[in-house]
């Protein structure tokens, strides 16, 4: 089955997918299965303030300690959830037709006014704020993920981003890439390939 987000924390690799598809592993290497206890599909997980989030289809949002044992918590939104991160001690989960919902303990979610109905496919934490990619290669930023200002929107759409040796490197389809040192202004990259690139 397929596997669509994968994240490290609490000393282990936590990855989701299909069907509430859950595995575990110490090393990357053995894997064991667990029940999520739901058939959603989980797009995106997270580690942070000592708890395992994860987001999928139809506002789906399920914590856990261990990644093992997980409990459902009410989104407020029916809208698909593609990914969610963690920084400035908050939760930001981004989906569709714009939406983000942020959290400070991943039990309570508010909504917040992302000024875009595109889908928004991926996000991250880096240089004290965050970062949101998506459809019509929209790129969003915010401090405090209350706040969002509209940076760029390019032709083809993006699909994930990261933060990392002080740029954020954003990747999307047609082999699109692009580069930025403050998540305002943004390069565009020669990738190589015309294939779609989901992740990074």
């Amino acid at each position: 089955y397929s596997l669509y987000g994968i994240t490290y924390g609490n000393n282990q690799f936590v990855a989701v997918g299909v069907n509430g598809k859950i595995r575990t592993s110490p090393d990357g290497v053995t894997w064991t299965s667990s029940t999520s206890g739901t058939a959603d599909e989980f797009n995106g997980i997270t580690y942070g303030n000592n708890q395992f989030v994860v987001v999928g289809s139809s506002g789906a949002i399920l914590t856990s300690l261990d990644g093992v044992t997980w409990t459902s918590k009410a989104s407020g939104t029916t809208d698909n959830l593609y990914d969610i991160v963690y920084g400035n001690n908050q939760f930001v989960a981004v989906g569709y037709l714009g939406t983000i919902l942020t959290s400070t303990d991943g039990v309570t979610w508010t909504s917040r006014t992302s000024g875009t109905t595109e889908v928004i496919f991926g996000l991250t934490y880096g240089n004290n704020q965050f970062v949101v990619v998506g459809v019509g290669g929209i790129i969003l930023t915010s401090p405090d993920g209350v706040t969002w200002t509209l940076r760029i929107l390019a032709a083809s759409s993006l699909n994930g981003i990261t933060y990392g040796n002080n740029q954020y490197v954003a990747v999307g389809d047609y082999g699109m890439i692009r580069t930025s040192p403050d998540g305002v202004s943004w390069t565009t990259r020669t990738s190589g390939t015309r294939n779609w690139l989901e992740g990074i």
